[in-house]
């Protein structure tokens, strides 16, 4: 369990979502050839949600970098070293065989309706550089970005909710509620 996926799990929550950390796609042998990876295990998502009332999967890779320099544009630039990190992000049919072999798992599961649309996110606790950069890629190829500013804003939202014994929500209430004197 990594503590950002928690933090980001439970903020989706609070957005209508059911949720699941570290979800495992499994791919068949065919698709695992057809994205290069012939020998691959089962392929894991940080987050998964699923919106029934918009039949929406939201799949968000989170990528904490609280201590380290943090995201960069360039790490999106298939031909950088650092986008091994985000091979969902820079590689077209790897994104495009997980996802749908996605929707069909959790179809099958009955886990959601059938034909759900799928939008790929990422979750950002710290970034160098490149954000506005970032967010304008990210546009242009209709995934959704949760930068530090997001994840600050839906924390504080938290922090004036009712009580939850979830961790965002205790630390956030004890960090961001002002103490009545």
């Amino acid at each position: 369990m990594d503590a950002f996926e928690k933090v980001i799990e439970q903020i989706i929550r609070q957005e209508g979502y059911w949720t699941r950390t570290s979800f495992k796609v499994e791919l068949t042998k065919p698709e695992k050839v057809a994205i290069g990876r012939p020998s691959s295990p089962r392929w894991e998502l940080d987050v998964v949600g699923y919106n029934a009332a918009r039949n929406e999967i939201r799949v968000i890779e989170c990528k904490s970098y609280l201590d380290s320099p943090g995201v960069h544009y360039q790490h999106f630039d298939p031909a950088n070293k650092g986008a091994k990190r985000y091979k969902l992000f820079v590689e077209p049919r790897t994104r495009e065989v997980v996802l749908r072999r996605l929707a069909l798992q959790l179809t099958h599961q009955g886990l959601c309706a059938p034909n759900p649309k799928v939008k790929l996110a990422l979750a950002a606790g710290k970034v160098s550089k490149g954000e506005t950069e970032i967010k304008a890629l990210f546009k242009r190829r209709g995934f959704i970005w949760y930068g530090p500013d997001w994840v600050r804003k839906k924390l504080e939202e938290l922090s004036t909710t009712g009580y939850e014994n979830e961790v965002a929500s205790v630390v956030s209430k004890l960090l961001l509620r002002k103490q009545k004197t």
